[in-house]
């Protein structure tokens, strides 16, 4: 990402673009990860990551000194994925009742073989393929307080500062996103138990 060192440093920038490489090489991966969960696309998720690093080197005079670079940009992937989202006035929602679609054939709710050691891999396989399936159908504001809690390990207050509201939002947005995923997967979960 960023290969371009021809841009001008922003002021701000105390150690020039060395500095702020490392920066985007330490949380790359995870800044990905989560762009990557919110739009459930590999190259929108690359194109998100892109542009908020892209814009936070652009705009690295306003990074306030002691405060997490990480949180920051967390907040600018989210800012970004929410004006794509009011752009497009379109969310996929897809219906965990449909089959998951895969290169060699669908992936639906039933198994043929309960047996041990490759089946429990699969049944795995199939359950984060629903649970991404869930988190798609969740409004935007629900799934990033889910994914920066449940799958990042975000505190309330660090959460509060990337999505800009306060905890108690945190909090409401979190429970309400769990017990609509917990609902949506209710159906899974109990044909799941009754295979075993």
């Amino acid at each position: 990402m960023l290969q371009s060192k021809a841009l001008s440093l922003p002021t701000g920038l105390e150690n020039g673009w060395d500095s702020f490489e490392k920066l985007v090489q330490t949380h790359e991966r995870a800044l990905y990860n989560f762009a990557y969960r919110l739009t459930g696309d590999p190259e929108e998720a690359k194109d998100l990551t892109q542009e908020a690093f892209y814009r936070a080197y652009k705009n690295y005079d306003k990074f306030t000194p002691g405060t997490c670079f990480d949180r920051w940009v967390y907040r600018i992937i989210h800012n970004l994925y929410l004006d794509h989202v009011r752009k497009n006035r379109k969310i996929r929602q897809e219906s965990l009742d449909n089959p998951i679609r895969t290169s060699e054939g669908d992936i639906t709710r039933e198994l043929a073989d309960n047996s041990a050691g490759p089946v429990e891999d699969y049944e795995s396989l199939e359950f984060q393929g629903v649970l991404a399936k869930a988190l798609k159908t969740l409004s935007p504001e629900f799934r990033a307080a889910i994914i920066l809690c449940d799958v990042q390990g975000f505190s309330y207050e660090e959460i509060s500062h990337i999505l800009n509201c306060s905890i108690g939002t945190v909090r409401s947005r979190i429970h309400r996103g769990r017990r609509q995923l917990r609902e949506l997967l209710q159906p899974y979960l109990a044909s799941s138990s009754e295979r075993r």
